[in-house]
């Protein structure tokens, strides 16, 4: 039977989850502002950009089953370890390769900042395990919230360190060093038992097929992934069309942390949502509102944009915030969907399962975000244009699962 007292232990673990999402979360923020930009200048082939955030996102993608796996066997607080050193081994390759200028070498660093990153996608599972149904959404976005701190840290920080050395971005890196080394000794905090091993009797839960084929499963996974791969798609591209259009790194910033706050400040009442309206609306609510990040991009990319037009700076930021509110009530809305749709022995495979897919496909965006940005037209507004065009197959795709599963007969 589930007490009051098992929420007192959720809300702390949450506390500590808020505080490493803030902290810690920073670094994510901070190199993807730089990412692209750093990985423009070195990159042999233009088109090849935003290869770096693509990196990131596919050692997330690559370490998330594995990890799932070691925090199912050792615990949360492993898995967390595991992430923050992958992040500062992360960091510490990066600078070396801006000091010698090698791109190749940037690349492996970027793989390993992703160890990190997917240790952080867990951070809002473990915010559930020990937390009742009704508290379950709430933790989930509070932890999330935590990302408004780092939205604020992370850009800020860029504009101070960028240039602090005469390698462009180095300094960037090093401050990302400091903060994993920082963020470590908050996870000797969380408290969240390890699952206890099965009995050799005891049901082993549905295969990983099993469990992509149940509906609200498949539409949840479905969900997330577009709502995260958009939300992907046109930040890597946002530093580089900002940049792009003759406006300051600083600028580019400002514009990163707008659309970073607009991502976490609604997870104050995205819970509350959830529990009043139900789930499914608040994530057709955030595909709408990602659909509406599209259209505010392309009215005013006929603006080329330099610091005598400063509505080409309102549109940036106007498509940016309205990208960050839809990833919020999409990318929250799926993962409370998944979190009450599997047995708790299950965790390990599915949670792992999903993130493998969310991040294949953000990582595919990321990838594809350069290209069409670079290399799709003759220009930064041709480019642009076709970064916001390819958000509408996938919202199809979302929109259409959710609607099936909406007409769909209720489950036993």
């Amino acid at each position: 039977m589930t007490t009051v007292t098992d929420d007192r232990r959720a809300k702390r673990n949450v506390a500590v989850l808020v505080a490493a999402q803030a902290i810690l979360g920073s670094q994510i923020t901070m190199i993807f502002v730089i990412g692209g930009l750093a990985g423009q200048s070195m990159s042999p082939i233009a088109c090849l950009a935003t290869l770096p955030i693509s990196m990131i996102v596919f050692g997330s993608m690559t370490t998330a089953p594995w990890l799932s796996n070691v925090m199912q066997s050792r615990g949360r607080r492993t898995g967390f370890f595991i992430g923050a050193t992958g992040g500062l081994c992360g960091s510490l390759i990066g600078a070396a390769a801006l000091y010698f200028g090698n791109f190749w070498l940037f690349l492996l660093g970027s793989f390993m900042t992703g160890i990190y990153m997917s240790a952080q996608g867990f951070y809002r599972f473990a915010a559930a395990d020990t937390a009742t149904d009704a508290f379950r959404p709430k933790a989930i976005s509070y932890v999330m919230a935590g990302g408004l701190i780092s939205a604020f840290i992370g850009p800020q920080l860029v504009k101070v360190t960028v240039d602090f050395f005469v390698v462009p971005f180095l300094g960037t890196y090093l401050v990302a060093m400091a903060i994993n080394v920082l963020g470590m000794g908050l996870f000797l905090l969380v408290d969240i038992p390890t699952p206890p091993k099965p009995a050799v009797d005891a049901p082993r839960g549905r295969t990983r097929m099993e469990l992509l084929r149940t509906p609200r499963i498949a539409v949840a996974v479905i969900c997330a992934m577009v709502s995260y791969a958009l939300m992907n798609l046109v930040m890597t591209s946002t530093p580089l069309a900002v940049v792009g259009c003759g406006f300051s790194k600083a600028t580019a910033a400002d514009v990163v942390t707008a659309h970073v706050l607009a991502m976490f400040a609604p997870s104050f009442f995205t819970g509350h949502l959830i529990a009043r309206f139900g789930v499914e609306r608040i994530v057709a609510t955030g595909l709408a509102i990602l659909a509406l990040a599209g259209m505010a991009a392309l009215i005013g990319v006929d603006l080329t944009g330099t610091a005598d037009h400063p509505v080409s700076q309102l549109n940036f930021f106007a498509a940016l915030i309205l990208l960050g509110i839809g990833w919020n009530f999409g990318f929250i809305g799926a993962t409370s969907m998944l979190a009450g749709a599997h047995d708790p022995h299950e965790r390990g495979r599915m949670q792992g399962l999903n993130d493998l897919i969310v991040f294949g496909c953000v990582t595919v965006a990321s990838l594809a975000s350069g290209g069409l940005m670079n290399c799709s037209g003759g220009d930064v507004v041709h480019g642009w244009t076709a970064v916001n065009l390819a958000m509408v197959p996938l919202l199809a795709l979302a929109g259409g699962a959710l609607i099936w599963l909406t007409l769909r007969p209720a489950e036993a």
